[in-house]
């Protein structure tokens, strides 16, 4: 729908030779309100606060704001709005537990390769519908090259382990090739992203 001047407000009346100027800039301010929200949550730039903050949490997600104000040395209010402020915008996807899969029982650790028996979308939805029903897997990654996806799989021992690929992953019908590779020994797990 076309505007005329008249139908402006006075103050956002652009003269004859500022009219490119002035859709120029809003044109800017449209762009940087899209490009920095997303989910509907103003995303703010993270300086070297916010980074020890998120570096923090990510050692222990249950400090106290007391807490984290000393390793940070940052208020106790300041450290609640930042906590807050990124938990709002999605920096801070949730808290979680670590727990010892060992302690549980879960002692095997294995990482299954998998082959697609057809390539197409239907195929790829019904082995990702599978995934999501299995708790024995821990992460499933979607790969290029020779195998279509790679998952971290956790089962107490090794009857688990071929319950698991003979009578779950290898009938179904979305699945043409598994392979098995147990892990020996984990070097190195997951202790957080490098955020500073």
């Amino acid at each position: 729908m076309y505007l005329s001047n008249y139908q402006l407000p006075t103050i956002l009346r652009p003269k004859p030779y500022n009219v490119l100027a002035f859709l120029g800039c809003f044109a800017k301010i449209l762009h940087e309100k899209r490009t920095n929200s997303q989910n509907g949550a103003q995303m703010t730039h993270l300086d070297k606060m916010d980074l020890k903050l998120l570096a923090e949490l990510q050692k222990d997600g249950r400090l106290t704001n007391n807490e984290l104000s000393e390793r940070i040395a940052l208020s106790p209010s300041q450290c609640s709005r930042r906590r807050t402020r990124l938990e709002a915008e999605g920096y801070i996807s949730g808290y979680h537990a670590a727990i010892d899969r060992q302690k549980l029982g879960l002692g095997l650790m294995v990482v299954i390769s998998v082959t697609l028996a057809t390539h197409n979308r239907d195929n790829a939805k019904r082995f990702g519908e599978l995934l999501a029903d299995l708790p024995e897997v821990l992460e499933a990654y979607a790969l290029t090259g020779e195998m279509d996806y790679h998952l971290k799989v956790v089962t107490r021992d090794l009857n688990d382990l071929s319950r698991f690929v003979n009578d779950v992953l290898l009938p179904h019908d979305s699945v043409q090739h598994v392979k098995t590779s147990i892990v020996l020994n984990v070097l190195k797990d997951f202790e957080g992203l490098a955020v500073q």
